[in-house]
């Protein structure tokens, strides 16, 4: 469901909105926030609730791993969007999981008129690391809310 309304988001947002994502901000459009769910050295999976303010989204980006690796999204609050490269952008709401195998460039985040929020898995691998690329122009982003380019799953 999308929300304008911060206050109404945050009711929606059962993981939370943690702290701004300072330390990735480089790599986003507008601003996220970031609340971890698991602790890194004691579970062996991380795990992140992110949510994006409305119109915000990550660079195009590519999950990198010898073997195993990748990452799993699984949408819990507002409306965003993902988008593999060649690919049209997917229409994403709360329930939905995304699969992202290593080596695919793709990006994801918030519709231009909603709060967004999702659980982002790391997928265990063999020597993981994130590529980052270039933001996603204005122009095509845009051009997703005017309703062509996107499918939904």
């Amino acid at each position: 469901m999308k929300s304008m309304d911060q206050e109404e988001f945050a009711r929606q947002n059962i993981f939370g909105l943690g702290q701004e994502n300072t330390a990735y901000a480089q790599f986003f459009v507008g601003n996220s926030y970031l609340n971890p769910l698991t602790v890194p050295g004691q579970c062996p999976v991380f795990l992140a609730n992110v949510t994006f303010e409305p119109g915000c989204r990550n660079n195009w980006h590519i999950h990198h791993a010898k073997a195993g690796g990748g990452q799993l999204l699984i949408c819990t609050a507002g409306e965003g969007w993902y988008q593999e490269e060649g690919r049209p952008a997917v229409s994403l709401a709360p329930g939905m999981v995304i699969t992202i195998p290593a080596g695919v460039k793709h990006w994801h985040g918030a519709k231009q008129d909603s709060w967004f929020s999702h659980i982002a898995v790391e997928v265990p691998g063999t020597d993981p690391s994130t590529e980052w690329l270039e933001a996603v122009s204005d122009r095509d982003y845009a051009h997703l809310d005017g309703g062509a380019g996107r499918e939904t799953v």
